[in-house]
């Protein structure tokens, strides 16, 4: 065949039938993978105090759903506050979201207080379960400490003034959302959607996928109509390292490693070679410094905690009468009273926990001493004073003087009473090389 002819046949129309196949071919290519995703709903279930933890699982579970192609996230919330820097990226992560997040607060029983106000409102649709509130958004705890008038003025109207723009920015009542922060209201999920600060009320996830059937939801560039028909609920786990990282930002964890790193490090300070009381003191160090950093922390509390581990260690080897050890309580009760520099209870120690933690150590410790002082007055077992007590054979006779043989060695001896060779005698003192001993009837 020509040049030509070969390009001619190159060029020739393609038959319509082989136009039907190519187009179907890239339309599967294109759509196929989406429309496999399309119906997929990621379910991330969070319950606690909002912290890095939380900041950093919704960002994973955003991140996640966005490159499986999934339709939406749903954020199952419970939530008494937290954190106002982690509060803030969370709602970043959420605004800038190309698909829809929906936050639902459940189950019953649970809530959406402090910052969980503000996680809530923030959300394209805004859910509750029936038996929740939401409420109580007043930012005495987002700074944490003690603060002044104006300090604290300044800390409301900026919190006041965020979540009315989150309100407005989602259609939702601003008017209320701003008495949350002023006045600490708080409200049932029955006058929070008469009031406009919720979208709607489902009692699970299936049924708030049947609310969202056909809705319209405003996205930041665009607009999506929600379909929950035959959905695909995925859930998305947190994963064992932010399961330990949310455990170990418990307050009351951070108090109870804290005590057990000191008494460790001092124990093995106090008596060394010991090693297993350095690695475990150590290491608790370690995962309380941790804990500590995402928590408003109050560094006199913290000397007070490690200062009455210290004196709890000196009353062991100290005749202090137990002196040492009452200071050794109450500094560590008074550090776990002060570890936290805020005013929510849920970033406190509690008295609960407390209270038990420093009667244990103090039980330890008193066993502890108690062994340590009835083993210092106890006879001795080893070397001459060892002796003392002891039964030994009279090799010769003794009148008063004469040999024996205790513990398979031969003393020069001595007794006030006549003892005769082949008796026992009883080592009564020593002096130099030469034991006093006394009849005995064994």
């Amino acid at each position: 065949m020509t040049r030509d002819g070969r390009y001619q046949k190159l060029l020739h129309p393609p038959s319509f039938t082989t136009a039907i196949v190519g187009a179907g071919l890239v339309l599967c290519l294109v759509f196929f993978p989406y429309s496999a995703f399309a119906k997929d709903i990621l379910v991330a279930s969070y319950e606690g105090v909002i912290n890095p933890v939380a900041a950093e699982y919704l960002h994973d579970a955003l991140t996640f759903a966005q490159s499986s192609g999934a339709h939406a996230l749903i954020l199952k919330l419970d939530t008494p506050g937290g954190l106002d820097t982690s509060m803030r990226l969370m709602i970043k992560d959420m605004t800038a979201s190309p698909i829809p997040v929906i936050v639902f607060v459940a189950p019953s029983g649970g809530r959406a207080a402090s910052a969980g106000v503000f996680i809530t409102m923030a959300a394209h649709v805004a859910a509750m379960a029936p038996g929740t509130n939401i409420g109580a958004a007043h930012p005495v705890a987002m700074g944490g400490g003690e603060m002044d008038s104006t300090m604290k003025e300044k800390l409301e109207n900026d919190a006041a003034a965020y979540i009315k723009s989150i309100a407005e920015q989602h259609g939702r009542n601003a008017s209320w959302a701003e008495d949350a922060v002023r006045k600490s209201v708080s409200v049932t999920e029955q006058e929070a959607f008469r009031l406009k600060v919720i979208d709607l009320i489902a009692e699970d996830i299936p049924a708030l996928l049947k609310h969202l059937n056909g809705r319209t939801i405003a996205l930041p560039h665009s607009a999506i109509t929600f379909s929950g028909e035959a959905a695909t609920l995925r859930e998305f786990p947190m994963g064992t390292r932010l399961e330990l990282l949310k455990i170990l930002s418990d307050p009351n964890i951070a108090y109870l490693l804290m005590s057990i790193g000191t008494i460790g490090i001092m124990a093995e300070l106090y008596s060394p070679g010991a090693i297993l009381p350095g690695i475990i003191g150590a290491i608790s160090l370690i995962l309380a410094f941790y804990s500590l950093q995402s928590l408003p922390v109050n560094y006199a509390g913290v000397l007070l905690v490690m200062l009455g581990a210290v004196f709890l260690l000196l009353e062991i080897s100290v005749t202090s009468y137990g002196l040492l050890a009452l200071g050794g309580l109450a500094a560590m009760t008074l550090g776990g009273l002060l570890l936290i520099k805020s005013d929510a209870p849920y970033l406190q120690v509690s008295l609960s926990y407390l209270l038990p933690t420093i009667t244990t150590l103090g039980l330890l410790i008193g066993i502890v001493a108690w062994v340590a002082v009835k083993s210092g007055r106890g006879r001795a077992v080893t070397g001459t004073e060892g002796m003392i007590g002891s039964i030994g054979i009279a090799r010769t006779d003794l009148n008063p003087r004469g040999q024996i043989s205790v513990h398979g060695e031969i003393w020069e001896a001595i007794s006030q009473s006549p003892i005769r060779q082949g008796e026992a005698a009883e080592v009564v003192s020593i002096q130099g090389l030469l034991v006093t001993v006394a009849p005995t009837h064994r």
